[in-house]
């Protein structure tokens, strides 16, 4: 109990001489009181468990302790630090929901470049944005989407030289995409030699049509009946094993805003939107939870989405506060020098944030 509630705490020194010591725990702009009713067992609490978020000041509290029982100076030095942090951690959120983000794109590999090319544009009318080939590396890339790079979300294809076919496994869901009109796009595909796996027919909400289609790799494309709109590429689809925990952590570490929730018991299972602005204008990341499932195949074909930010550094900050873990340390990248950083989530999805003015010089 002591450590939970010490983990996000505040302590008035002052308050120890005439009061018992309250310790109040934050959480977006609410508290809620952990009290502990005698001096003496705050004393013994503060002398057994420093707690951990105190970070460096716990070898000098535990120092004062030992060499002379200062309580007072520990105390002070212990309040020091945690009111330090807690104004550090406002400050990191504040920065977190002003820090300038948006879906970039979704990066994965494919078995045939010019095969999928052709299905993306031909059926799903993406356009080819733009297109490289690393042979010293032995990976291709291209970039496809509804729009340029530097306003749209797009999708970015990597096809390593030799590998025709990947595992896409159970946790990737879909991309959504959104079309004038579902029975036709599905004729389109129909026509052109396309998997349709679901045929056209009201939402679950009962407004408007839907339908799914596969590409060339069997990736799963939901295509939704809608208005002309900016942004046709509207969802990447992840599945998770707790869609609280994932809200908490894409709110608070990713700057996204819950959009919109709902459950579905009869099917069994639950899905949000999360992201960066209206769902009808921009792209967002659907997450579901099946009931009872906790954990997924991800395979080895679906590999990212990139975010823009405006520092890396700060963003693996706030990442590494809220509970997500870097697997690339913010950075310049070789050749190209854009600065980026890459975490993962509580279910292991990875993204990765993008420097956005080294990737505006990158587009051009």
């Amino acid at each position: 109990m002591a450590s939970a509630c010490f983990s996000s705490v505040q302590f008035s020194p002052a308050s120890s001489r005439s009061s018992p010591p309250a310790f109040a725990k934050r959480r977006r702009g609410t508290f809620s009181a952990c009290y502990y009713p005698t001096r003496r067992l705050a004393l013994v609490h503060l002398g057994a468990a420093v707690p951990q978020t105190v970070g460096d000041f716990g070898a000098p509290l535990r120092s004062l302790l030992k060499s002379d029982g200062n309580v007072a100076e520990a105390a002070a030095l212990w309040g020091t630090a945690l009111a330090s942090e807690i104004a550090e951690e406002e400050d990191l959120a504040d920065w977190v929901g002003k820090d300038k983000r948006r879906m970039l794109h979704a990066v994965y590999n494919v078995g045939d470049m010019d095969k999928t090319i052709k299905f993306y544009t031909e059926c799903l009318g993406m356009k080819l944005l733009r297109r490289r080939d690393v042979p010293e590396d032995g990976y291709g890339n291209a970039f496809l989407g509804y729009g340029p790079e530097e306003s749209n979300f797009s999708v970015e294809l990597t096809y390593n030289y030799g590998v025709k076919k990947y595992d896409i496994g159970n946790g990737f869901g879909h991309f959504g995409v959104a079309v004038e009109n579902v029975a036709k796009t599905v004729d389109l595909v129909k026509a052109k030699g396309g998997r349709v796996t679901r045929e056209p027919r009201p939402l679950n909400e009962g407004v408007g049509v839907v339908a799914f289609v596969e590409d060339p790799d069997g990736y799963p494309f939901e295509l939704l009946e809608r208005s002309p709109t900016p942004e046709p590429f509207c969802r990447v689809m992840l599945r998770v094993g707790d869609l609280d925990r994932s809200l908490g952590f894409y709110e608070k570490a990713y700057g996204m805003e819950l959009l919109r929730r709902k459950d579905y018991p009869d099917l069994k299972y639950s899905a949000a939107l999360v992201g960066y602005g209206p769902e009808d204008k921009n792209p967002v990341v659907e997450l579901t939870y099946n009931y009872g499932i906790t954990d997924y195949d991800k395979g080895n074909g679906y590999t990212q989405i990139a975010i823009g930010t405006n520092d890396v550094y700060r963003t693996a900050k706030a990442i590494r506060k809220y509970g997500g873990k870097i697997v690339r340390e913010p950075g310049p990248l070789p050749v190209l020098n854009t600065k980026i950083t890459a975490c993962l989530d509580p279910d292991g999805w990875k993204t990765a944030f993008v420097d956005n003015a080294d990737f505006q010089k990158e587009l051009e």
